[in-house]
């Protein structure tokens, strides 16, 4: 990480002989995966730090998971934590009692910063995720680093400058020369904020012109992807052959909030089936990647209204005892909960419908089709603005009729196939992000 070796780092460092003491602050549930990776990362080092969390939205199942005690007060709120672009998710959120459970927050995070001073430690905050858990480190009173999670310079420009056609309303997101506002940058640059890992390496490029120690060590986003099973196995199909014969497998992502990736995976299947009809003579793969937090006897019952017949075995090896098969014509489509990261690799083009997930596929060099939703996260304020993150590796389309035409376009361009796969590498990163952050954390001595 010659990038972040290059920069004058701390001249204050803590004593080799005491322990650091973390407090790793997050937003939602995707960014406490992130932090819980970096958290990882950490456990391993030679002299890891003793490792506080506070889960400012939910409950931090993540957390839990790695043995990370959480302090102060956490409360899952009725929006799940999506607010985007919705007024009326953030009133919900306040009539639930978000502001007292803010101010019980901030408060607790000042008061583990004020008893781990007494005790003599040396105490640093590592927010991850927006403004809200970079203002709550900088209200600590402790030294803080922070991982932008929710903001790119891909929103609003590339390479090129910034985009072009551009709402009137997306004036706001760069009225002062930056995704990130003033206010922002303030917190940024403050004398206590020793390390900011924005998300890509255009977004550090941009903070960098103001007095923000800003460093390019990637996206956290694309760590933990690997494969168990590298290439799909086909039950009674040489390796050679299943390579010539191989059916076009298509990744289906309908998000992980209950109520809403329902919705959407209605939406999808009509997308399927218009895909199914277009390629009358090609056989196809679904691939359901199902969040563990949906029920697939619900999915099931969609997929057996539109005619889909389940299967006891499927010609596809997983290593998913649980997965539930079906067939419809010359198509067949999985259900695992078990096998998300397969069936990211494995995919040739997404249906998507999905945050993170939708990112991390797009990440691996993949095209996805996205077709709005109602919301609250996937709505055509959310979809639209993922598409200018992700650029040309993301076709927005309206109605699921669509996704035809736009596959049978995508796979006639070689050319532009090949500029997806360099896109999405390019915005989302390489692998190895959690470690870089963590050795530079580890190296900074904060």
């Amino acid at each position: 990480m010659s990038d972040l070796s290059q920069k004058p780092l701390l001249n204050k460092l803590i004593e080799k002989n005491s322990r650091l003491q973390l407090l790793v602050l997050s937003n939602g549930h995707g960014e406490d995966i992130i932090a819980a990776r970096i958290i990882q990362e950490l456990q391993q080092l030679s002299t890891p730090p003793d490792i506080f969390a506070l889960p400012i939205v939910g409950e931090g199942h993540a957390y839990q998971k790695l043995n990370v005690p959480c302090i102060g007060e956490v409360k899952t709120m009725p929006s799940g934590g999506f607010i985007y672009m919705d007024g009326k998710q953030l009133m919900r959120d306040v009539q639930g009692g978000l502001v007292q459970l803010t101010w019980k927050q901030i408060q607790a995070v000042r008061s583990w910063v004020s008893s781990q001073t007494k005790l003599g430690n040396q105490n640093v905050i590592l927010a991850v995720g927006d403004i809200v858990p970079l203002l709550f480190a900088a209200l600590s009173g402790a030294n803080y680093a922070f991982v932008g999670t929710a903001k790119s310079e891909y929103y609003v420009r590339d390479e090129l400058g910034l985009l072009p056609g551009r709402s009137k309303s997306a004036w706001w997101e760069n009225f002062s020369g930056s995704i990130y506002h003033p206010w922002e940058r303030w917190l940024m640059s403050r004398r206590r904020c020793r390390a900011v890992f924005p998300r890509d390496a255009l977004t550090t490029e941009i903070l960098r012109k103001w007095p923000i120690p800003a460093f390019d060590a990637g996206n956290p986003m694309m760590d933990g992807l690997e494969p168990k099973i590298t290439d799909p196995v086909f039950d009674g199909v040489e390796v050679e052959e299943a390579e010539i014969s191989r059916p076009m497998m298509v990744t289906l992502l309908p998000g992980s909030r209950a109520n809403e990736a329902y919705e959407n995976w209605q939406i999808i299947m009509m997308g399927v089936s218009a895909l199914i009809d277009g390629f009358r003579e090609r056989e196809i793969v679904f691939l359901g990647a199902i969040a563990p937090s949906l029920d697939p006897n619900i999915l099931s019952q969609t997929l057996q209204t539109m005619g889909w017949q389940q299967q006891d075995q499927c010609t596809v090896k997983l290593a998913d005892p649980q997965a539930i098969f079906f067939k419809l014509k010359s198509a067949t489509l999985i259900l695992s909960q078990q096998s998300y990261n397969e069936f990211l690799h494995w995919g040739d083009i997404a249906i998507a419908m999905a945050g993170t997930a939708t990112e991390q596929y797009i990440g691996l060099g993949k095209p996805a089709i996205a077709i709005p939703g109602k919301g609250p996260q996937y709505n055509p304020a959310f979809a639209e603005a993922q598409s200018r993150l992700l650029g040309s590796s993301l076709r927005l389309i309206d109605q699921p009729s669509q996704v035809f035409p736009t596959v049978q376009t995508l796979f006639k361009d070689p050319d532009l196939l090949q500029d997806i796969a360099e896109n999405g590498v390019k915005r989302m990163g390489r692998p190895g992000a959690a470690k870089r952050i963590a050795e530079c954390l580890q190296s900074m001595r904060i």
